[in-house]
């Protein structure tokens, strides 16, 4: 019976990790075909709490936590998980992001200092800089990439 509850909280676990706090709560209250009314009572707080749990608007109190835990069949350290995995993939985004944007700074610098030489509008110590800029952007991207 044990071993049983483990695996149902192991797929669990595998299935929520990329959702939000609240959007598993949702999860969780609709797999036990419970209402937000319904967890509300139990819990002790009212209907628009729980909505506001589930569109990630507030968090429930620490101390309902072990409640709210119980409430799924699972633990406080499972039920927190979500957060933490959440946490990894903003993380990830935001390198994402930062690669991005160093190389489209390094392929602005590169165009420009092209395009102003032409125009002979750029002296060489400011082309210089310039291509230094786009080359600090490209090694960081890289070294970005290569952390992955």
């Amino acid at each position: 019976m044990g071993s049983d509850r483990m695996q149902v909280n192991n797929q669990r676990s595998k299935d929520t990790m990329k959702k939000t706090f609240g959007t598993m709560i949702a999860t969780l209250r609709k797999e036990k075909n419970l209402t937000q009314a319904e967890v509300a009572e139990i819990m002790g707080v009212t209907d628009k709490a729980v909505s506001k749990w589930e569109r990630d608007l507030s968090f429930p109190d620490i101390n309902s936590l072990p409640k709210l835990a119980e409430l799924f069949d699972m633990t406080v350290d499972e039920l927190m998980q979500v957060k933490v995995d959440t946490k990894k993939e903003e993380n990830t985004k935001i390198a994402e992001m930062i690669n991005l944007v160093c190389k489209g700074i390094a392929l602005a610098m590169g165009i420009a200092v092209v395009v102003l030489s032409l125009l002979e509008e750029l002296e060489t110590e400011n082309a210089l800089r310039m291509l230094g800029i786009g080359l600090a952007c490209l090694a960081i991207s890289q070294f970005s990439q290569n952390k992955e």
